[in-house]
């Protein structure tokens, strides 16, 4: 017998432990050189973890276990290599039950059309089938090989919701009913995303000195200029132009007047580290968690492009595709708690940046124009900085300059 160890490969230059969040092929099973055998989520994203020898997969670490790199998580008995996966299948005692199963030549033309990814979900799948207690049998996969997508899982849930009333007052009354007066509790183990957000959140408010400024904006003339272009925006770049890539434009434009917002201190809190470029980092909410992948020269790309670039982010962000390169770098950052009805907030700084905007939600308020009182789309917006960095009189201005390219967006497309 010949068995080999596989350990846990180098991901990232600053990633130093991962957890398996998934098994993709069982214990005991023949595997092929390269077939994908598990997935593990490190800090920044997920990444599939080949099989480095063909033969029979032994695991030594479960789903969920943190590993640090280097460390072995499974083993392969080469041995088993050379033989055909049916012939394998006779003589592993794992996979005896599926030859003697009463429809025999069904499991073997699955076996022939179908990979080892057919019916597994995608960790962000995974989780969304968690929430809404639903099985891979209830969804129909469209991704690659036959995976399952988080787009797969939603449609799912959609039909489940649009399931005959009586059926769903059924399933809405009988948990109601079991849980009346429930005192039960339960531990879950948080994930490696959410552990990360946690400690770089409080890393954020315990290092930096920030402090938070907010004023309003008028988009009364941004969302006249949506409503007359948006058709000719549509047909001339096939994607709708949305509030993000008016601010980030925005943003990008005041952030090359004022470097100071878009600089960051450097790690021996000696130097500053100046950007003649502006990369926003857009925040994207997903089942797993908050991911902020930036857009990358927002100052040098016209609104179409920020738009298919942001666009092209959040999908693979929901789908838990997103790469490390993907996740790295960044300026600035815009964050949108509007789009959850948020009214107002602090956001926190994402470090090493210095600076974050916050949107918030439009709303139809009364406002003094010129003596008379008018009802006018307001949003309040809200730049966290950090003090150390950042004067009082420099982010004022900033979220001023801002404020008023937003109201009189004409001067940002003329570049005035």
């Amino acid at each position: 017998m010949s068995i080999i160890e596989l350990v846990v490969p180098v991901i990232g230059e600053s990633i130093t432990e991962v957890t398996l969040s998934s098994w993709v092929k069982e214990d005991g099973a023949y595997v092929e050189l390269d077939e994908i055998i598990c997935e593990f989520e490190s800090d920044k994203a997920t990444v599939e973890v080949p099989a480095e020898k063909a033969g029979k997969l032994i695991w030594v670490a479960q789903e969920g276990d943190d590993i640090a790199i280097g460390d072995v998580f499974a083993k392969i008995d080469t041995s088993a290599a050379g033989q055909d996966t049916s012939s394998n299948k006779t003589e592993a005692p794992v996979e005896t039950p599926k030859e003697e199963a009463p429809a025999k030549e069904e499991p073997a033309k699955e076996e022939s059309t179908n990979s080892y990814a057919s019916g597994h979900p995608s960790p962000t799948a995974q989780k969304l089938m968690n929430e809404h207690n639903l099985k891979a049998a209830d969804i129909t996969a469209t991704g690659k090989d036959g995976r399952i997508t988080q787009d797969d899982v939603q449609k799912a849930i959609n039909n489940k919701s649009n399931a005959p009333a009586k059926k769903e007052e059924k399933a809405a009354t009988t948990p109601t009913q079991n849980a009346a007066f429930s005192r039960a509790q339960r531990t879950e183990k948080m994930s490696r995303m959410r552990r990360t957000i946690a400690k770089r959140l409080v890393s954020a408010k315990n290092n930096t000195a920030m402090l938070t400024t907010f004023n309003e904006v008028d988009l009364t003339e941004i969302m006249a200029l949506r409503k007359k272009y948006q058709d000719k925006f549509v047909e001339r770049y096939g994607i709708k132009l949305g509030f993000m890539s008016l601010f980030a434009k925005a943003c990008a434009k005041v952030l090359m007047e004022m470097p100071d917002v878009n600089a960051q201190i450097d790690a021996d809190g000696k130097s500053i580290i100046y950007h003649d470029f502006v990369d926003i980092s857009i925040a994207i909410s997903t089942p797993t968690g908050l991911v902020v992948p930036p857009v990358k020269n927002v100052e040098s790309l016209n609104f179409a492009e920020i738009e298919g670039a942001i666009k092209g982010l959040a999908k693979k962000a929901r789908e838990g595709n997103l790469t490390l390169q993907e996740m790295q770098g960044g300026t600035f950052t815009i964050t949108n708690g509007g789009v959850f009805g948020s009214m107002m907030s602090t956001p926190i700084i994402n470090e090493p940046q210095s600076a974050i905007l916050g949107m918030h939600t439009i709303q139809q308020r009364p406002m003094a124009i010129d003596g008379e009182v008018k009802i006018r789309p307001m949003m309040y917006l809200a730049l966290s900085y950090d003090h150390r960095i950042i004067d009082g009189s420099t982010s004022v201005t900033f979220l001023v300059k801002v404020k008023q390219l937003l109201e009189d967006p004409i001067t940002l497309f003329l570049d005035l």
